[in-house]
């Protein structure tokens, strides 16, 4: 079964950036994530306690990205996927990370990444 749950355009501003001026500011950060699990119990008890809680997870991933303060959207990206992984029941991720404000010319920049779980 391939069920996903998912969070679009999550937007947080924190420090991210490998140069001086851009760790003394907050940037504009957009995730999406997607994260492929199993709802069967969900949908058939109608009980929260066998669903992945969509607000626990954006305030999981907004309190990662103020405390990884990382310089690279991939080393942010990847510590997000593990922290996810570990700690809730989905069997692999997509998360990307916009960078909108990075290049003037484009609507945004950024990275995909796509994680699983170990077994």
């Amino acid at each position: 079964m391939k069920d996903v749950v998912f969070i679009k355009g999550l937007k947080i501003n924190t420090h991210i950036g490998v140069y001086d001026w851009e760790r003394a500011i907050k940037q504009a950060l957009i995730v999406d994530c997607e994260m492929v699990c199993d709802m069967t119990m969900a949908s058939q008890t109608d009980d929260v306690a066998h669903a992945i809680n969509y607000k626990t997870v954006c305030e999981d991933i907004e309190r990662l990205c103020h405390e990884i303060k990382a310089k690279l959207l991939e080393k942010l990206a990847e510590e997000i996927c593990v922290y996810l992984l570990a700690n809730y029941p989905c069997q692999n991720i997509t998360l990307t990370i916009h960078k909108p404000n990075a290049i003037k010319q484009a609507d945004s920049v950024g990275v995909k990444i796509v994680r699983q779980k170990s077994l």
